[in-house]
């Protein structure tokens, strides 16, 4: 179980690692007829299912929580919610790589927490230590770091064009 869990926990970053690297093949798979944002969500959310289930095979539950869970996981849901809400699903889900023009967004929290949706979800996960064990955790962190670390380097040359 626990291996599973491991690859599980792991399994989007090699997805976004490429859709970021690689956007026109992206754009080319999708097919003129298909949004590659909304495929690129509806394939992250599959992930997502697998990653959460895979999070509950190796947890287990008390109630209630500790104190440190409701902050964290308050907090870091409202920094995903908000993220999402500013950038909707084209901004969320790479449209600009995609040839989509997505507006510069400066409201709260861009411009006062860098990555806010990555670290809305490193803080969720965090508040989940008491459940789930440490190297689960540890593992889904590093992938949002090294995501963030291959976003910081956004080379508009690699942009995709939109398909006519």
């Amino acid at each position: 179980m626990g291996l599973w869990a491991c690859l599980a926990v792991i399994s989007p970053f090699p997805f976004y690692y490429y859709l970021w690297t690689h956007p026109q093949k992206w754009v080319h798979l999708c097919g003129s007829g298909r949004d590659p944002c909304k495929v690129m969500a509806i394939v992250s959310h599959f992930i997502k299912l697998i990653q959460i289930i895979s999070l509950l095979s190796v947890s287990t539950f008390s109630w209630p929580p500790p104190l440190y869970f409701w902050p964290l996981f308050i907090f870091g849901q409202f920094l995903n919610f908000r993220v999402y809400q500013l950038l909707g699903e084209d901004g969320t889900y790479y449209g600009v790589r995609f040839g989509k023009n997505i507006p510069w967004v400066t409201e709260f929290p861009f411009g006062v927490i860098r990555d806010p949706q990555y670290v809305g979800s490193i803080l969720s996960l965090l508040a989940c230590l008491s459940w789930v064990p440490f190297l689960y955790i540890f593992l889904w962190v590093l992938g949002y770091a090294f995501m963030i670390q291959i976003e910081s380097k956004e080379d508009p040359a690699t942009r995709a064009k939109p398909l006519s």
